[in-house]
């Protein structure tokens, strides 16, 4: 199974796919693969988001996320478009539910302005007029925000990027790499692979596979679980669109909120509470493996003190439906407890410091072209949670431009 290439990309989620897109789109003749330990692409945090196209209104100004998710939204809808993907651009309510919460959502309209967003403010009555069931003192109204089934859109990168000659090989767990000057060496359950650049796509396991090419960040993957219910079949009638509250500024999660898929289910939640293990969708999944590297990382106990008071909440509503239903209750008082049903969950790869500060925008290691100093041979995605996905293309051009410049450096 050994093979030559110029680039090795690690991780088949969306954010690989969009990079071995992106690769060949601007360098046709590459020679190109990309390895995805599972035995199909989109198995993790792509195959199990709400499928929701974010806007970009919550991101600071300048940042990654939001330049990439303002321009990410508009070109994902036309990637939908071109390739037959569902999607409906449904725009989203943001609702405070009490006079407290009115200086944040005046901060949010402001900052969603300046991220060129268009964004309507709403009274009660206004708010009535897009979710007649939604109660609030006042609402924005986002319009560019939407929906699609993002595990179709992996797959159109990944057959976009396959019939522009990409080797992309499934089944292919990375167990080493060998970085030398004159490139790496990746060896696999199935073999070894020679690349002039490996670029690290992988998710929940990007911190370790950095660590394998010997670049240690700093920074580590600590798992958070999202938790969702959905709206039995006969309630759904209940939300029109999407729905979410005002975002807490001290806490990295935006809180309990209702959106409609393109398939018509309306999942509610989530809870966000720690996994047990990077693939940890319930309770019973332990990695004692995980979860050592969770404990040892002097990080994960500075957020446990910064945010504890947050975080049992969470675990109160993980473990009592009747906190979860009342949660809910907040934004739309219609829903009771029968309502609800148990839906699949996702683990947010959640890129922490050491400080225990959590990365808020997209993150990038490894070479970088306005750096002399920076490592040659590698490139890393080091932190890409939400809103990746709707950022994929413009992230999938980012890293590759980086690849790219990796690769010429070191010609």
């Amino acid at each position: 199974m050994a093979g030559e290439f110029d680039v090795v990309v690690v991780g088949g989620g969306i954010v690989g796919l969009a990079t071995a897109y992106a690769l060949t789109q601007a360098r046709p003749d590459l020679r190109l693969a990309l390895l995805e330990k599972e035995n199909g692409f989109a198995a993790h945090q792509t195959g199990r988001n709400s499928g929701v196209i974010h806007s970009g209104v919550y991101y600071r100004p300048g940042s990654y996320k939001a330049r990439f998710a303002v321009a990410g939204a508009a070109e994902m809808v036309e990637f939908c478009r071109e390739q037959g993907i569902p999607h409906e651009v449904t725009g989203k309510l943001i609702v405070a539910t009490s006079a407290a919460e009115l200086p944040r959502m005046a901060t949010l309209a402001e900052r969603g302005r300046a991220n060129g967003i268009p964004v309507i403010e709403l009274d009660r009555a206004g708010i009535a007029d897009y979710e007649p069931n939604v109660t609030g003192v006042a609402g924005l109204h986002i319009g560019t925000t939407g929906i699609c089934d993002f595990p179709a859109v992996a797959a159109a990168f990944a057959r976009l990027a396959r019939e522009a000659g990409a080797e992309l090989r499934p089944g292919r767990a990375v167990r080493s790499v060998d970085r030398r000057r004159d490139g790496v060496t990746v060896t696999t359950d199935a073999g070894e692979l020679r690349a002039q650049v490996l670029v690290n796509c992988a998710g929940l396991h990007s911190d370790r596979i950095a660590r394998m090419a010997g670049d240690d960040t700093g920074v580590r993957i600590v798992p958070f679980r999202g938790e969702y219910y959905e709206l039995t079949e006969k309630r759904r009638d209940l939300v029109n669109g999407l729905v979410y509250p005002v975002p807490d500024p001290a806490f990295p999660f935006l809180g309990v909120h209702l959106t409609r898929g393109i398939h018509g289910d309306v999942h509610v939640g989530p809870n966000a509470v720690p996994a047990m293990a990077r693939e940890g969708y319930d309770w019973r999944t332990v990695s004692p493996r995980d979860l050592a590297d969770t404990l040892a990382f002097p990080g994960t106990w500075r957020i446990l003190r910064r945010h504890w008071r947050y975080e049992v909440g969470e675990l109160h509503r993980s473990l009592s439906k009747r906190a979860f239903t009342a949660a809910v209750q907040h934004l739309m008082p219609a829903v009771t407890s029968e309502d609800l049903v148990p839906a699949t969950a996702g683990v947010r790869a959640q890129a922490v410091a050491r400080d225990g500060s959590l990365l808020d925008d997209f993150a990038f290691a490894g070479f970088d072209p306005e750096d002399p100093r920076s490592p040659r041979r590698t490139v890393h995605v080091l932190n890409a949670p939400s809103p990746a996905a709707t950022a994929s293309l413009p992230i999938g051009r980012e890293v590759a431009r980086r690849a790219l410049a990796a690769l010429e450096a070191g010609a």
